[in-house]
């Protein structure tokens, strides 16, 4: 048992260390937009594109992931990922223009979707007594890792290093998170639906996917804000990696110790709650300068936290009839969805900014009102979030109404 359990417990740091990678992708691309327009001479609206190719390479490895995550395991998807991460990395610092930063970009969107495919189930396998507090203890390394990308590529950019130095030095925990993964072996499949013909029929559960669609609104309220926070808060007078490394501080925090708190308020009851303090957050900032800025972005953080764990853990631990598949679909469409607005978060800007310096605004003027109407319209998000969330949480109570006297919410 004591093996057993030391194996699990280096099987959890593997996919820990492979997440810390898959968000440090995350922080240091919003750190270096601003590099990488500069020197190809892209438009946000191109840098967009670039974006997107991250996001849309994660639901297409994250989809195809969960459809032959019964017959390959959990350890092939992790080498998948590694190889990919290493190629993504290796390719992104040779790009010598648009074509190479998609196609780069797109192979580590892959490797990160893959790490999402091969990591959730093996999760909620090995500790299927804790699903979703454990799913929440493994995401905190999603926000973890964008603390440690964020605060890097802030030194490194203010130290006068450049784009390609910063997305080399992610291949030093990719090494790490490869070498645990051919050097540990993987527990057969046990606490989970193998079966991929029940999968598939679970998915067809129309809680699954109304599932589905609020996970394509949690997903782009979270990702597709701190994504472009350097873009959107870089004129408003507070240092947007801070403000990223503020915002994923908190989470990571917060994530850690959800256990509590999804027990004792219900995992429906989080997210509705997630809703509406993400809706201030966002709005906060979209009319916030200076040092509150800060003050709107602990809101948000607040806001995001559970979101996408608990999102996964609901799913596992009341339809757990989808397996692998369900989680995987879930995840990829959240990614799917973030793909799709990042070229129109990119144009918003660029039509904000267009819009603020035909009213005679200033450079830097035009910048601060154009991510402030960018953020007006992310905080829609949330606004629909609350109104979904709300008919779920009555949903849920009826269901379960038959047997008030077993708990509705089990972990």
């Amino acid at each position: 048992m004591q093996t057993e359990s030391n194996q699990h417990s280096r099987l959890f740091t593997a996919c820990c260390i492979a997440l810390t990678v898959t968000s440090m992708t995350f922080a240091i691309r919003a750190g270096i937009l601003t590099q990488l327009g500069a020197d190809f001479g892209l438009s946000d609206s191109q840098l967009g594109w670039v974006n997107a190719m991250a996001f849309l390479g994660f639901p297409i490895a994250v989809m195809a992931g969960g459809v032959i995550y019964n017959w390959i395991g959990a350890k092939n998807l992790l080498a998948v990922a590694f190889v990919c991460h290493l190629l993504g990395l290796s390719l992104t610092m040779a790009a010598e223009g648009f074509w190479g930063l998609l196609i780069s970009t797109f192979l580590i969107g892959f490797a990160n979707g893959a790490v999402e495919a091969g990591c959730n189930p093996l999760v909620a396998d090995i500790y299927h007594s804790q699903k979703t507090t454990m799913l929440n203890r493994f995401h905190v390394w999603f926000p973890g890792g964008i603390v440690i990308g964020a605060i890097l590529s802030k030194f490194m950019t203010d130290g006068g290093w450049g784009w390609q130095a910063q997305i080399a030095i992610m291949i030093i925990p990719t090494l790490a998170y490869g070498y645990l993964v051919f050097k540990e072996q993987f527990p057969s499949t046990h606490n989970i639906e193998t079966s991929t013909v029940e999968n598939i029929k679970g998915l067809a559960s129309p809680l699954f996917l109304f599932m589905v669609l609020c996970m394509t609104l949690t997903a782009t309220a979270e990702l597709g804000t701190q994504q472009w926070i350097e873009r959107i808060l870089g004129a408003s007078g507070a240092s947007p990696m801070l403000i990223l490394a503020l915002i994923t501080g908190l989470m990571a925090v917060g994530r850690y110790f959800a256990g509590p708190l999804i027990t004792r308020v219900n995992p429906v009851g989080v997210l509705l709650g997630s809703s509406v303090l993400a809706f201030a957050g966002i709005y906060a900032m979209s009319i916030a300068t200076g040092g509150f800025v800060y003050l709107a972005a602990i809101l948000f953080a607040l806001g995001v936290t559970y979101f996408w764990p608990t999102m996964i853990g609901f799913v596992a631990e009341n339809l757990p009839q989808t397996g692998a598949l369900g989680m995987s679909l879930l995840g990829g469409a959240g990614m799917f969805a973030v793909s799709m607005w990042n070229p129109v978060i990119g144009a918003w800007i660029d039509g904000a900014r267009e819009k603020a310096l035909l009213a005679q605004a200033t450079g830097a003027e035009a910048e601060l009102m154009a991510g402030h109407a960018v953020l007006t319209n992310l905080s829609l998000f949330p606004v629909a979030l609350i109104v979904c969330f709300s008919g779920l949480y009555f949903y849920m109570q009826r269901r379960h109404r038959p047997s008030a006297d077993a708990p509705v919410f089990s972990e």
